[in-house]
């Protein structure tokens, strides 16, 4: 998948332009964003080392590159090995098509299967946090079927019955109370991340050092900040990250009351996280001129809830 384009939101624009032209309504939120940013927000209180900028697409280029090039340990895996361990582990748990409806022939063949990461599922939420609203789109890696009878299944036929997402992630078989430690902080990501876009359940498969699959764990997204605080080794709270999202976001819809583009920033390290005006007029390109002009020409639009 090449990402180095910088497509801002215009994929979950159009995604907005579509739904308020099938009903009628104006979709109302306070903040419309990517899961991953709000990841970023929501895991503040206890990641002080990484740093973020909000719509910087070159940061982001650069974050990443300088984090492929860094040099592993003696005997670990490099960063792009372990990306493609990740995506080898969701071509082998996933099927195109419901069990009864896959062929036996490409059941079998999957170890075969060449990956591809370009190929994406993109989940659109209302949901709210704190007295904000906020509209979210993330990836989502498949459905899981609550029948006993059928472990996978297919999107329900109905647009606005609720989608039984799964959440696929891998780990390094923890060995070690630092290992432990370093998996409970993974788990943070992998909480918010889930906790955002309503994903109930996430599936973890534990890996040797080699990529070796070793063994699977299903966890509850729910659950998860409770057994980090009863049985880890308590190194985050979710409650915190929550509040401290709720006041945040409070806080922002008070900072940035006059138009321009606005600019939000973490630096590495740093125990603030700044809010800054870049441009006193225009949008930047953040939002879609697509966008723009449809809400310039519907303001008979209603207002859902």
């Amino acid at each position: 998948l090449d990402d180095t384009a910088d497509d801002h939101l215009d994929s979950l624009l159009k995604t907005l332009i579509d739904l308020e032209q099938r009903t009628g309504e104006k979709c109302q939120a306070d903040v419309i964003t990517w899961r991953g940013m709000m990841t970023k927000i929501m895991a503040t209180p206890f990641d002080l080392f990484n740093g973020f900028i909000e719509e910087n697409h070159a940061h982001k280029l650069e974050s990443r590159n300088a984090q492929h090039q860094q040099t592993p340990h003696l005997g670990a895996a490099s960063q792009d090995l372990m990306s493609y361990w990740g995506y080898k582990f969701e071509t082998l748990s996933l099927l195109p098509t419901p069990w009864a409806d896959t062929s036996r022939d490409y059941i079998e063949s999957r170890e075969d299967l060449v990956v591809n990461n370009h190929a994406q599922y993109c989940s659109v939420v209302r949901t709210g946090i704190g007295k904000s609203r906020l509209i979210l789109g993330g990836e989502v890696d498949a459905r899981h079927s609550l029948s006993t009878q059928l472990v996978w299944d297919a999107k329900p036929a109905r647009a606005d019955d609720p989608i039984n997402w799964v959440e696929l992630k891998t780990a390094a078989t923890p060995l070690s109370d630092r290992d432990i430690l370093k998996y409970e902080r993974k788990l943070l990501k992998f909480w918010i991340q889930s906790f955002l876009l309503g994903v109930p359940k996430i599936i973890v498969g534990f890996r040797s050092k080699d990529g070796i699959l070793q063994s699977l764990e299903e966890l509850e997204t729910n659950q998860i900040p409770r057994l980090v605080k009863q049985k880890g080794k308590g190194s985050w709270d979710g409650n915190l990250c929550i509040n401290f999202t709720a006041a945040f976001l409070d806080w922002l819809k008070g900072t940035v009351i006059e138009d321009g583009v606005w600019r939000i920033r973490k630096r590495e390290k740093a125990t603030v996280v700044e809010v800054f005006r870049l441009e006193e007029r225009g949008h930047g390109d953040i939002l879609s001129q697509e966008f723009v002009e449809w809400r310039s020409r519907c303001p008979e639009l209603g207002h859902s809830t």
